[in-house]
């Protein structure tokens, strides 16, 4: 559909190439801060990970951690509890499973403690560059308000999106996240301001 392959290229054009806003130097720290970032937001999880990465530095003393420790460090993050216990379960699996190397691939990836399809691809999108969709809220809403998707679940609508988009999904999944998080915001969307205001017709539009 034209107006499809225009919303594509507004995304492209409007979204140079975007990056994740999580704070990461390697593999480790990425996948990491992915977890942390499920139901909250990428500004706290960059508050929690300094202090977490000064006290468990690489995946063997993530392993080893303590859990109610662990929980020390991140318990301003939402389902820290459950997200303590996975983080330990899935840095024993890396370690125990694959030699300490954290995998690139999504299978792989998928059967580590914590690493749902959102979120193994998250990973291979900032680690690799692969074209992956991968729909959190924002995409969720961005790709629903835009009528790219009227599936309920968020791994049907990354079936839509996949489909209708084809290449380039690392970058369309940043740039509809930081589209959502900025401008098709979920309370007040900035539509005044919006570079796809004119292909909209959500019933949320605001004028």
């Amino acid at each position: 559909m034209k107006r499809n392959l225009q919303i594509k290229e507004l995304f492209l054009k409007n979204f140079d190439k975007p990056v994740t806003e999580l704070k990461f130097k390697n593999l480790y720290e990425l996948i990491v801060c992915v977890m942390l970032s499920a139901q909250c937001t990428d500004k706290r999880v960059n508050l929690i990970t300094p202090n977490l990465f000064k006290a468990y530095p690489d995946i063997k003393s993530l392993a080893n951690a303590n859990l109610s420790s662990l929980k020390s460090y991140i318990q301003s993050c939402s389902f820290f509890n459950n997200k303590a216990q996975n983080l330990i379960k899935m840095a024993k699996a890396v370690c125990e499973n694959f030699n300490g190397e954290i995998p690139l691939n999504e299978k792989d990836l998928k059967s580590l403690a914590g690493v749902g399809q959102k979120t193994a691809h998250v990973v291979l999108i900032e680690w690799c560059g692969a074209n992956f969709m991968a729909v959190d809220t924002h995409v969720f809403r961005v790709s629903h308000r835009l009528n790219l998707s009227k599936a309920k679940t968020p791994e049907a609508t990354e079936e839509d999106l996949t489909r209708i988009f084809k290449d380039n999904l690392n970058y369309l999944h940043q740039a509809m996240v930081l589209f959502g998080r900025y401008t098709c915001k979920a309370k007040k969307p900035l539509c005044k301001e919006c570079f796809l205001s004119h292909l909209c017709t959500s019933k949320d539009k605001e004028i």
